[in-house]
């Protein structure tokens, strides 16, 4: 079954100056019978309408990420998944209306 990931909030946690855009993290999680499981990442605005994850290596998440033979994924398999599970996400708008809150 898919992890149906749902947004918690997204945090503007510095606003950007003249060298660099604002910048923040976004918190999404997933509520089922076998427990609770939340992913977070730092996002920065390229330019105006446009952000990007700031680190696709640095993705913070509970999740413990097995292989189908069920050994646990290394830190770059658990990174390939979890920057493709993010992508999946509509996390983009949910930075542009946080980041439109601010103005």
């Amino acid at each position: 079954m898919p992890l149906r990931l749902a947004h918690l909030g997204t945090r503007v946690t510095f606003a950007g100056d003249s060298s660099h855009g604002p910048a923040g993290q976004t918190l999404w999680a997933a509520s089922g019978d076998d427990g609770e499981a939340g992913v977070a990442w730092d996002w920065v605005r390229i330019e105006h309408g446009i952000v990007a994850m700031a680190d696709p290596m640095a993705v913070v998440t509970n999740l413990r990420l097995v292989a189908d033979d069920g050994t646990v994924l290394t830190a770059l398999q658990a990174a390939r998944v979890l920057t493709g599970l993010v992508h999946g996400l509509p996390w983009q708008d949910e930075v542009v209306r946080a980041l439109r809150a601010t103005h």
